[in-house]
């Protein structure tokens, strides 16, 4: 099976070795289910100073990354990695759990991320696929986005999480947020595990799971309930526990 094709462009490729050498996707990494290579703008450049940004045209504060390097690294990406141009930006498209999973049914992908006051228009006219945020915030370049979205993606890759069942049980995997986790000791700071985690009965534990799923969507997230998909079950479940905290009942029981 060919490895999933990270490409990415920018001038701090020295951002992500760590990243690449680290936990799960590291992991994913050294078992070459995941590539990932970096292509830095400044190798494009003809000056002695390597400079990739240059004064806006109307004026104003800050610099403007230059086209021309921009282009001329994602024409070398194109040649080795498959898939969309996705272009880090507080103005993208909200990234979503949905678009994660979609994007890492692909062969590969190529990162595009951008430093000053942003990029010039026309690369992201002519050569960007899609503009993806990772939330309504701004930060001082794309680089630690893109390894947001890559460290979400490669979860969803085959074989580079060993358990299955951990992605299937993560948050927004079916459109709810993941039930609280408890480990030893049984008691800490005076503060109990729930005595159902402790009875070894697995029907009961995995109902209470279910339970505390929707507490905390409810809770926490309401509005991931409008799409999520319930079974007839959890629709029951959910209205049980609407009513227990209409009347003050402490919903984790």
């Amino acid at each position: 099976m060919a490895p999933y094709r990270f490409s990415v462009i920018t001038i701090f490729p020295e951002l992500f070795k760590p990243f690449c050498k680290t936990g799960v996707f590291g992991r994913g990494v050294s078992n070459r289910l995941l590539s990932v290579s970096t292509i830095n703008p400044r190798d494009f450049t003809t000056d002695n100073y390597h400079s990739v940004d240059d004064e806006p045209f109307g004026g104003g504060s800050g610099m403007v990354f230059t086209p021309l390097p921009l282009y001329k690294a994602i024409q070398k990406s194109k040649k080795s990695t498959p898939g969309p141009v996705v272009f880090l930006t507080p103005a993208g498209t909200p990234l979503t759990h949905a678009r994660v999973v979609s994007l890492s049914k692909l062969d590969g992908i190529t990162l595009l991320c951008g430093r000053y006051e942003g990029i010039d228009q026309r690369i992201v006219d002519l050569f960007v696929d899609e503009e993806i945020s990772i939330g309504d915030y701004v930060l001082s370049g794309g680089e630690p986005a893109a390894i947001v979205l890559m460290d979400a993606i490669a979860r969803q890759c085959s074989g580079v999480v060993k358990e299955a069942a951990s992605v299937e049980n993560d948050s927004f995997f079916d459109g709810l947020l993941d039930h609280p986790h408890y480990t030893r000791p049984a008691e800490f700071n005076r503060k109990k595990v729930p005595q159902v985690l402790l009875s070894g009965d697995h029907k009961r534990i995995q109902k209470w799971r279910m339970k505390m799923k929707l507490v905390e969507t409810l809770t926490k997230r309401p509005d991931l309930l409008l799409t999520a998909r319930l079974s007839p079950e959890q629709k029951k479940m959910l209205t049980e526990i609407r009513e227990e905290l209409r009347k003050g009942s402490p919903a984790d029981k």
